[in-house]
C-alpha cells in the first residue's frame, strides 16, 4: 500500500505534493545523538533550548539559499527524536521528512536477537513492525510518519543482523513504496553488494538511493551502480575526512558528461549537532561540513564549470521529488 496522497510525501509538519517540495537535500540529519552514552557521559555541547535554536537557524539559512525540504536520515541507532526535531520543523518554513530504519555496521541490540520468529521469544519481528508502523501510523506516538527507509553496510559488509535489517526494509518497502536510502562503504564498492541484496529481496532498485557513492572516484563502479536503476548519493560535500571536495566535483563532473544527472543527487550528511563528531570538532577539523555549503560553495563551483541550470534543478528538485513521492 502507498500512504498518504499519491505524489506527496509525508513531513514532520505534514503531507506535501511532490510538486511543492521544491529544493532538497536529501542526506542530512538535524540532531545525532547517543541516549545511553549520553546518559552516562552528558555531552557538555549539548544544550536542548540552545541545539534547537541553531537548528531553526541553520534551516532558515537554507531557506534564504532557496532550499525548501530537507530529509533526516536519523533512525534509530543514531538517536532519533522526532518529537525534539518537529519543534524544529515547526519554528522554520523548511520541511522536513523523518526516516525509520536501524543504523548499525555489524549488531543490533540485545533485544532483537532475541526477540522475532524462532528466537528465544518467538514471534512475529518487531523489527519489521517498527518500520511499517512509522512508516504508516506515526513514530513513537508523534503521528509523523516517515518518509524514507535507511539501511546501512559498512566495511563489515551484510553481517547476519545488518542482512536482518535489509530484510525488513524489504517488507516494509513493499508495504508502502517507501524510497530506501543506504549508507554504503564506496572504498570496497559496498553498493554493489547492498543492489545485490535488495534485487534478491524484491526492493525495485530505482526506488533506492545508493548513499555516499561521492566517497569513490572509481568511475566504472559509479557507472555499474547507475546501470542498475538506482540514484546515486553524492551526499558528503564537506566531509573531508572521507574524501576531498575536490576529487567530489571531479568525479561528478566526469559522470554528468557521461549523461546520469538525473539518477545523483546532492546532500552533505551533516547535522545540526552531532555527539558522535561534536561542534567542537568539526569546527576545527571540517570547517566546510555544514548544510550551507553545497549552495555556498559547490553549486557556484559547477556553474563555472559549465554545469547548466537544467542540470543544477534535475540533482536539487526533480530527481529528490521522484525519490520521495515517486514518478
Amino acid at each position: 500500500m502507498t500512504v498518504g496522497a499519491p505524489g506527496s510525501a509525508p513531513t514532520c509538519t505534514g503531507d506535501v505534493a511532490g510538486a511543492d517540495l521544491g529544493e532538497t537535500l536529501l542526506h542530512e540529519h538535524i540532531f545525532v545523538q547517543q541516549p545511553e552514552v549520553d546518559a552516562a557521559l552528558p555531552s557538555p555541547e549539548w544544550d536542548e533550548q540552545r541545539a534547537v535554536a541553531d537548528a531553526v537557524a541553520l534551516l532558515d539559512g537554507l531557506f534564504r539559499r532557496g532550499v525548501r525540504t530537507v530529509v533526516d536520515l536519523t533512525v534509530p541507532g543514531l538517536g532519533r527524536d522526532v518529537a525534539l526535531v518537529r519543534r524544529v520543523a515547526e519554528a522554520s518554513p523548511v520541511r522536513i521528512v523523518a526516516a525509520t530504519g536501524w543504523y548499525t555496521h555489524n549488531a543490533l541490540p540485545a533485544y532483537f536477537r532475541l526477540n522475532g520468529p524462532g528466537r528465544l521469544i518467538d514471534g512475529p519481528d518487531p523489527l519489521i513492525r517498527m518500520l511499517v508502523d512509522d512508516l504508516t501510523v506515526g513514530i513513537r506516538g508523534t503521528k509523523v510518519r516517515a518518509g524514507a527507509i535507511k539501511v546501512v553496510s559498512d566495511v563489515e559488509g551484510l553481517t547476519p543482523d545488518v542482512r536482518r535489517v535489509f530484510e525488513a526494509a524489504a517488507v516494509a518497502q513493499a508495504e508502502t513504496s517507501a524510497p530506501v536510502f543506504t549508507h554504503s562503504h564506496a572504498p570496497s564498492r559496498g553498493g554493489l553488494e547492498q543492489q545485490k541484496v535488495l534485487r534478491a529481496l524484491g526492493v525495485p532498485l530505482e526506488r533506492v538511493v545508493i548513499g555516499h557513492v561521492g566517497d569513490s572516484d572509481d568511475i566504472a563502479y559509479l557507472t555499474e551502480l547507475a546501470s542498475e536503476g538506482s540514484w546515486l548519493g553524492f551526499d558528503r560535500f564537506g566531509m573531508e575526512h572521507t574524501a576531498p571536495d575536490e576529487q567530489r566535483i571531479r568525479t561528478l563532473l566526469t559522470l554528468l558528461e557521461r549523461g546520469v544527472a538525473s539518477q545523483i543527487v546532492l546532500s552533505h550528511d551533516a547535522a545540526a549537532f552531532s555527539r558522535v563528531t561534536p561542534p567542537s570538532w568539526r569546527r576545527r577539523h571540517t570547517p566546510s561540513w555544514h548544510m550551507h555549503h553545497i549552495h555556498d560553495d559547490v553549486l557556484p563551483r559547477l556553474r563555472r564549470e559549465g554545469v547548466d541550470e537544467e542540470t543544477i534543478r534535475t540533482m536539487m528538485v526533480e530527481t529528490p521529488r521522484r525519490v520521495l513521492a515517486g514518478a
